[in-house]
């Protein structure tokens, strides 16, 4: 930090598991990269490549290890992961991640359907190979899973070997935890921290008002993903109680 201030909240270092911040490139250039990592590269834990934005992203090699060079672990989105599940190819998957030098990797749910015992199948295999980060819900607003079903996603996910389960909200936060107006589910996200210890949750927020709420319901170290390249600093300073929205909140903790 630039200067000192007193009584803020006590921050998790990197490399951390908890109060995660993840970040959603959806296409930016290596120059973009470079900025990035420049102004928030320090505040950022792990980029996820949207969806399969990896497919068709130009340099891509070259764009991995500018991540990797400024310590900042990547992966490819779910998405990219079904459309080869869909199609039979699990093992060119797995041969794709082997030849971008991956370490981690999103297994998700949210765009086919699969039975969820197969689901837990490839994460337990991925998990002997990569960091396996996997994705509970769905991207299609119509879906909406009881509290009960969603606790039993994630415990079943989290014993198949995930690393951390992502709380689907698509990029636009507004499925999944969230309600079309992005407003939270908050029965829901309560019900799921009855059981589901906080650390081993990133909650998809990529609106402001998402990341203030889950902030002030777990705190400062909260795992907050779908983050956008440009809002991390601006994330930052709400989880350190300094933007108006956060502001008096750690003054008395």
């Amino acid at each position: 930090m630039n200067y000192t201030l007193n009584n803020l909240p006590e921050r998790s270092f990197k490399p951390r598991q908890d109060g995660l911040t993840m970040v959603m490139d959806k296409g930016l250039s290596l120059r973009q990269v470079e900025d990035f990592i420049e102004v928030a590269g320090v505040h950022s834990d792990i980029v996820k490549l949207g969806w399969a934005t990896s497919f068709v992203t130009p340099n891509l090699k070259e764009k991995l290890a500018l991540y990797r060079s400024a310590g900042i672990p990547t992966y490819f989105g779910g998405t990219l992961f079904e459309a080869f599940a869909v199609r039979n190819q699990f093992d060119d998957y797995c041969r794709v991640l082997e030849q971008f030098g991956m370490e981690y990797a999103e297994v998700s749910d949210g765009s086919m359907d699969i039975e969820h015992d197969v689901k837990c199948e490839y994460i337990h295999k991925l998990s002997k190979l990569v960091t396996v980060i996997s994705e509970v819900g769905s991207k299609d607003a119509a879906k909406i899973f009881a509290p009960y079903k969603w606790i039993n996603l994630m415990t079943a996910e989290l014993e198949a070997g995930s690393w951390k389960v992502i709380a689907e909200a698509r990029e636009g936060g507004n499925v999944g935890i969230y309600r079309g107006s992005g407003e939270v589910r908050e029965g829901l996200v309560d019900e799921i921290l009855t059981k589901i210890p906080a650390e081993k949750i990133i909650w998809e927020a990529p609106q402001k008002e998402q990341q203030v709420w889950f902030v002030k319901l777990i705190g400062t170290n909260v795992n907050l993903g779908n983050i956008a390249p440009a809002e991390v600093i601006p994330l930052e300073t709400i989880r350190l109680g300094l933007r108006g929205d956060t502001f008096d909140f750690f003054l008395n903790k």
